[in-house]
């Protein structure tokens, strides 16, 4: 694990309450999980587990992975709050070596994350009939926060292109953030494994 990394996200959880507080989950997650074959499900750099609490408590069994102890320490007091434990697997992972099972998941989010190399991963980690979902941030002129390294940037129309004959995309759209910090360009996702 990227020692460095890890240094870096528990600083930033530490030293920004915000972070630590009740998120409500993705728009296109809570639009689109009940469309997932089953209840087996992957929440990709999950932080303070937003996502993770949201699908939990809809049923699904949950692996939970993210570089930052805090923002896992913090999901683990939420769920001991409001559901039962053992439906969620937390897990201290530098998703810059990490590599799904095959076949394994139901469903897979992804939010304000970026690691291209784990897309095409991540699309052969579902089950027939499965969902990904992705919602991160992209280029664009006017975006508030400057300076972003445009290396954990998508370029305009880019999530669509790693996607084959073998995925159904149910939805995409490029918009504006909605309720955080700097208002910044997104790109979201749903695709299907069919």
């Amino acid at each position: 694990m990227s020692q460095q990394d890890q240094i870096k996200w528990d600083k930033k959880y530490t030293d920004n309450d915000s972070l630590l507080g009740f998120r409500e989950p993705g728009a296109l997650l809570k639009q689109f999980f009940s469309y997932a074959g089953g209840t087996r499900a992957l929440d990709i750099a999950c932080g303070t587990g937003r996502n993770t609490l949201y699908l939990a408590q809809h049923g699904f069994e949950v692996d939970a992975l993210d570089i930052s102890a805090v923002a896992l320490q913090e999901l683990t007091q939420h769920l001991q709050k409001v559901t039962d434990l053992s439906f969620v697997h937390t897990q201290l992972t530098d998703l810059d070596s990490y590599t799904p099972p095959p076949s394994a998941y139901d469903l897979i989010i992804q939010t304000n994350f970026l690691d291209r190399r784990l897309i095409p991963l991540l699309a052969s980690a579902l089950t027939q009939g499965a969902l990904l979902i992705i919602e991160t941030y992209m280029i664009d002129p006017e975006n508030e926060k400057k300076g972003s390294n445009e290396t954990y940037l998508l370029t305009p129309g880019e999530l669509p292109g790693y996607f084959d004959e073998h995925y159904e995309i149910l939805f995409y759209d490029e918009f504006w953030n909605q309720g955080e910090n700097y208002r910044m360009r997104k790109q979201g996702i749903v695709v299907r494994r069919v």
